[in-house]
């Protein structure tokens, strides 16, 4: 049994690809998510890598596909249909599936994996992007040759342009983020009262190394303050105490910078497809008057 084996827990964010997509200008294909499609949890199983020293791996090894037990019949007129029934299944390159932070995970926060979130058995993949994340793993294949199946080559990619033309290149790490959880686009709040401001930021490989805030009342960017203990894998909360001292309307914005020198973006990129809305979503408020009080005198 797998659960016999050693154990490793680590803490890790998921995010969907298509986190963000509802963003996208002009309106792009795909379910159109907001913000939430993105959480971090405590993931236990065991390393990929010790599935496969026990396999035995030639040295002629390129990949490792994971197959679920999620499988059907694409079929779609905006997209090119699957070759009939087709079960869901990616590959990582090698070096990704032998790294400490790929596990088959049995569990997430101490408690079983339930049937929604992959039981018995899903891939945790630390830093890349939820499609990577295999659910209900019944197959894994070590190959010899680049993986194109249809969730890798006709869906879940990105185009890059290093070599001058464009080319297809398979969706992999997640991209550095950081979002406003409070407050809430329309928030009413009160001027000359601190209110904090505060979220989560993450990346992929990389950690998170600064936040800054800007709230729209022209002395820019400002640094926000990291919560929690630094972990590899796991999204960073942050918080910035602001007071608002003008009445009016304010846009909130965040960014973050990983440890690679990454900075999240001003604005969309056109290569990811619907993928990896990673730009810096406004926030906006408005920020009203301090109730009044006032005493009342009764002559008797």
């Amino acid at each position: 049994s797998i659960k016999a084996m050693r154990s490793t827990t680590f803490t890790a964010v998921v995010e969907c690809a298509g986190n963000g997509r509802v963003y996208y200008e002009p309106p792009k294909e795909g379910l159109q998510w907001q913000n939430g499609a993105v959480g971090n949890a405590a993931w236990t199983g065991v390393l990929l890598r010790e599935i496969l020293e026990m396999a035995g791996v030639k040295p002629t090894a390129r990949e490792v596909l994971l197959a679920g037990a999620d499988s059907g019949v694409v079929d779609t007129n905006k997209k090119t249909a699957s070759p009939g029934p087709i079960a869901f299944a990616r590959s990582l390159p090698l070096e990704k599936a032998i790294a400490d932070s790929t596990i088959l995970a049995y569990s997430m926060n101490e408690e079983p994996l339930t049937r929604d979130h992959g039981y018995p058995l899903r891939a945790v993949v630390g830093g890349w992007f939820g499609m990577a994340w295999v659910k209900w793993i019944t197959h894994i294949t070590v190959v010899e040759q680049p993986f194109l199946g249809y969730w890798q080559a006709r869906d879940y990619f990105r185009w890059e342009r290093s070599l001058g033309e464009p080319r297809l290149v398979p969706l992999a790490e997640m991209e550095v983020k950081a979002q406003i959880a409070r407050p809430v686009q329309g928030a009413h709040l009160i001027a000359g009262q601190p209110y904090r401001i505060f979220g989560a930021a993450w990346s992929g490989e990389s950690v998170i190394r600064q936040v800054q805030v800007c709230t729209g009342d022209g002395r820019g960017w400002r640094e926000g303050r990291l919560l929690e203990t630094e972990r590899p894998f796991a999204w960073r909360l942050w918080e910035y105490m602001w007071t608002p001292e003008e009445v009016g309307r304010y846009v909130l914005r965040c960014r973050a910078i990983d440890g690679a020198g990454c900075v999240q973006p001003d604005l969309q990129r056109s290569d990811c497809e619907s993928y990896a809305a990673n730009w810096i979503v406004p926030v906006e408020v408005t920020v009203v008057p301090e109730p009044q009080t006032y005493e009342e005198e009764f002559v008797i």
